[in-house]
């Protein structure tokens, strides 16, 4: 596998850690919404990713080699129940008083944006440390 391949890797990791991030964002911030239905109730929302194989070929050999990525194959809502509340005298309540609150963890969904977090930097470091290789072999034919 050549080093350049490593940046598709960590790119598509990246990429992927952006995903999962903007989906935590999006739970958190709608983690205190109050509904009057349970269709209208704000469910949480998680990223599912795959490994996804792709064919590189090396532009000054007939070798075809192949690198592992990843891959965001959607973003599927949580089927926890939702959280039901009695009180009938909020103005969202429904006709039997009850309120509709979404089925988001906060807790949780800062345990994954940490991981979302130190995923993304660790992708960043595995394209850094490729880059620097890069480097140092460049300068090995300056000798």
């Amino acid at each position: 596998m050549s080093l350049y391949n490593v940046f598709d890797i960590s790119g598509s990791g990246m990429s992927a850690q952006n995903v999962r991030l903007n989906t935590t964002a999006s739970n958190i911030s709608n983690a205190n919404s109050i509904s009057s239905s349970q269709d209208k109730t704000y469910r949480a929302r998680h990223p599912v990713f795959a490994a996804e194989l792709m064919k590189a070929s090396e532009s000054n050999s007939n070798t075809q080699g192949s690198s592992v990525g990843v891959k965001v194959l959607g973003i599927v809502e949580s089927n926890k129940p939702l959280q039901i509340e009695y009180n009938p005298n909020h103005p969202s309540a429904d006709e039997n008083g009850y309120i509709y609150k979404p089925n988001v963890n906060v807790v949780e969904e800062m345990a994954n944006m940490i991981s979302a977090s130190r995923s993304y930097q660790t992708n960043v470091q595995v394209a850094d440390a490729a880059k620097q290789m890069l480097s140092k072999t460049l300068l090995l034919g300056q000798r």
